[in-house]
């Protein structure tokens, strides 16, 4: 019986650390709210830390428990965390707002870029100039104040922390038949001639998720503001842990939309804009499925649409065998829950939290 979950798979595929692989080890990265509890923030992997330990440049991380100084981040030595013998990172003390976190981080991977450093992730063009918000909680938003924001990060670095990153997606569909619009990329960005939700892009700082999609829809498809507004409609959002071939880490979110259009309205026609599509298709919900059980879209689009298609009844529990797995794995925590910090590990433990680690606190 046929299953969607190897797609899944495919963008959920950092599940679990294996002892003694130094790429599926990952540092753990915190960092301290107003409230003072410190939480983690992200997964930093070794070369990167031992990158931060070559004291070059000012402070931003250091090493307590030992007696070295780090570039940007404090290192903590401790045998209690968890299959990491010997390394938390921080940053130093003196940087304890998001302005200062901000500023620091900003000078040090500029100066990684122009030398070359990391060039797989922020050479070239694959620096963005755009800021993403990184927050203290990836789950929760605490006011509209920006007082959950730790600090802000070029785009193209988040991957260098771990950080979790967010995006918005969006499947436009006439109402009744369930035609979906599918663009089919240029052949000059990644996933070349694939097809593709409707529109998708990130989410930067200072724009709400439905205010980053509906920019994007006027730069992918020349969608109109009023009518996007109009019909779009809020629908969820999945999260999974991603290791790309090269093992950066990409712990990622991305908010899901419908976009209905109604019997008997005019669907306005939608024009590739920004280059990132050549055109768009109106195919019916066999044919999108018959795509995506033949793999052609990319693994987060994959993901879209299988959330898509399970919410409107097209994946059922009689037709995926592993059906629960599915729903389980499209909404992971990034093992935030039950990771065990060395300085408060009554914290963090959660029995039934995602299994990236696994420690169990004793009483």
């Amino acid at each position: 019986m046929f299953s969607f979950l190897p797609l899944v798979e495919r963008c959920d595929n950092f599940r679990r650390v294996d002892e003694g692989s130094e790429v599926d080890n990952p540092i753990p990265f915190y960092v301290t709210p107003p409230q003072g509890v410190e939480v983690r923030i992200g997964w930093i992997r070794s070369p990167v830390v031992d990158v931060l330990q070559q004291k070059t440049g000012n402070p931003v991380f250091d090493v307590t428990g030992t007696e070295a100084l780090i570039v940007n981040f404090d290192i903590v030595e401790s045998s209690e965390c968890l299959h990491v013998p010997g390394r938390e990172v921080r940053f130093v003390r003196n940087l304890d707002s998001p302005r200062k976190r901000s500023d620091a981080l900003d000078v040090l991977c500029r100066e990684w870029r122009n030398s070359g450093l990391f060039s797989d992730v922020i050479g070239g063009s694959l620096w963005r100039d755009e800021l993403y918000p990184i927050y203290y909680d990836p789950f929760k938003r605490t006011g509209s104040d920006n007082t959950d924001i730790a600090f802000l990060l070029e785009r193209a670095c988040c991957t260098i922390f771990g950080l979790v990153t967010y995006g918005c997606h969006m499947t436009m569909y006439l109402e009744g038949e369930q035609k979906i619009w599918v663009p089919i990329r240029a052949k000059t960005k990644t996933w070349p001639g694939c097809p593709d939700n409707t529109v998708a892009g990130g989410i930067p700082y200072g724009l709400t998720p439905t205010d980053a999609l509906v920019k994007e829809c006027m730069e992918e498809a020349s969608l109109e503001e009023s009518f996007v507004r109009k019909y779009l409609r809020a629908t969820g959002a999945i999260s999974y842990f991603f290791q790309s071939s090269k093992g950066w880490l990409k712990p990622k979110t991305q908010y899901v939309y419908d976009l209905v259009v109604p019997v008997g309205v005019d669907a306005p026609e939608l024009k590739p804009l920004d280059g990132e599509v050549e055109r768009f298709e109106l195919l019916s919900v066999d044919d999108v499925l018959d795509k995506l059980r033949k793999g052609l879209f990319p693994p987060t689009c994959a993901l879209v649409f299988i959330d898509f298609f399970i919410r409107h009844g097209h994946i059922t529990p009689e037709s995926e065998p592993n059906f629960v797995e599915i729903l389980t794995r499209m909404h992971g925590r990034f093992g935030f829950d039950n990771y065990v910090c060395a300085q408060h590990p009554q914290l963090c433990f959660h029995p039934f939290g995602d299994t990236y680690f696994h420690k169990a606190v004793s009483e």
